[in-house]
């Protein structure tokens, strides 16, 4: 499987001759990312992970097009669209599993992770696909029963601290980890925490490989 990482939260992966698409979000290449996709899981309805006018639009030009999302996107979406494109946008609910596109998909988790009190908690699942790649979302759930082989690990973000970063990491024990959800960070910033995140996942046989916008590899 090749797995591209975009800026910030976005991920491809291609295989079995598809391709699906993880967040296209405000701050990554949407319009790249979504290019020939088969199918797009969204994590949550926050911006950075999903642009509702460009997956809308998407849709309307690939009719072979699916998305799943948790239930407030999907509901959105659908309240947006026609007919004909509604009926390719599907509710995730966590805890559950299901095929698209040739990928096998894991549900996880349910939520976001807390940012504050004041502000409003809304859903996120997490993705495992094909038993091999995890995208958690804005979340630091470990999957139970799952021996994730890449992990994609958010860096940075206003709901986590760097040891918390490190230490889901190194609860899900998967061989490589990947940094996404690093944005906000200067180039300076994003190497400090990647260099957290290698020293110390690393003591537990975590190795961290760096992808910078548009990079594949294989996994």
């Amino acid at each position: 499987m090749q797995l591209t990482k975009y800026t910030h939260s976005c991920v491809r992966l291609e295989d079995h001759g598809t391709v699906l698409v993880i967040d296209p979000g405000s701050f990554s290449e949407v319009d790249t990312a979504l290019q020939g996709a088969d199918a797009v899981l969204i994590t949550h309805e926050h911006p950075d992970h999903v642009v509702p006018e460009k997956l809308l639009a998407a849709l309307a030009a690939s009719p072979e097009l699916t998305v799943h999302a948790p239930a407030s996107v999907a509901e959105s979406l659908r309240a947006d669209a026609d007919a004909a494109v509604a009926d390719r946008i599907t509710t995730a609910e966590p805890g559950t599993s299901f095929e698209v596109a040739g990928f096998s998909v894991r549900t996880v988790g349910g939520q976001h992770a807390l940012i504050h009190p004041r502000i409003p908690m809304v859903a996120n699942i997490g993705y495992v696909i094909d038993e091999n790649v995890y995208h958690p979302g804005d979340c630091f759930i470990v999957p139970d029963g799952v021996a994730v082989k890449t992990l994609l690990v958010p860096l940075h973000a206003p709901w986590s601290k760097t040891a918390e970063v490190i230490d889901f990491a190194i609860a899900t024990r998967a061989p490589r980890a990947v940094p996404i959800h690093d944005a906000l960070l200067t180039d300076t910033g994003r190497g400090m925490a990647e260099t957290h995140l290698g020293t110390h996942a690393g003591a537990y046989g975590v190795s961290v490989e760096h992808l910078d916008p548009g990079q594949s590899i294989e996994v």
